[in-house]
């Protein structure tokens, strides 16, 4: 795959088969663990995405039940 100066690259046919896209897509690209995603904005729920943006962005190493044990102000 080549990048043109100007940033823009061309997706090869069948990746945008399988993200179904069309010449009008809202397209992303999601960052997550050093890796980058490329999402079709068209073919995802606006909640969904707004789930998969905050994946893996939580700075607190504990387990949800402990998490939750301390919002609901249990020892």
């Amino acid at each position: 795959m080549h990048m043109t100066v100007d940033g823009q690259i061309v997706l090869p046919r069948n990746v945008q088969e399988k993200l179904r896209m069309t010449p009008d897509a809202e397209v992303e690209f999601i960052e997550e663990n050093e890796r980058f995603y490329l999402v079709n904005r068209s073919t995802v729920s606006q909640q969904s995405y707004r789930f998969r943006k905050l994946r893996g962005i939580a700075t607190v190493k504990m387990p949800t039940d402990e998490i939750m044990s301390l919002t609901r102000g249990e020892s």
